[in-house]
């Protein structure tokens, strides 16, 4: 049998959907802190490259839903609230401006 290996951060439920088709999987669960903010980090950067290359409004949607699952994620893991997260992006807007 021949065996991938993704050294990549997955969702809580592509274990599930793996092995039912029949697959078999092996997840190592991430449980240092550090190690996570570091994996979504980088699932931010896989994320941005895939909605960059959308190519209709269907893709688009999908793929900006996975990007905010991920910077949801990470601002929870950081204790960023809702309202640290409005804050931000009132000042960001009120120093820099909008796209138009």
């Amino acid at each position: 049998m021949k065996k991938v290996f993704y050294n990549k951060l997955i969702r809580d439920a592509v274990q599930e959907k793996i092995e039912s088709k029949g697959e078999q999987c092996e997840v190592r669960e991430v449980v240092d802190d550090q190690e996570l903010q570091q994996e979504l980090l980088k699932k931010v950067t896989e994320e941005a490259i895939a909605l960059s290359r959308v190519r209709s409004r269907e893709e688009f949607l999908s793929e900006y839903a996975d990007l905010m699952v991920v910077l949801d994620a990470l601002t929870a893991l950081m204790e960023f609230s809702e309202a640290d997260v409005q804050v931000a992006l009132q000042e960001n807007v009120a120093k820099k401006g909008l796209y138009k």
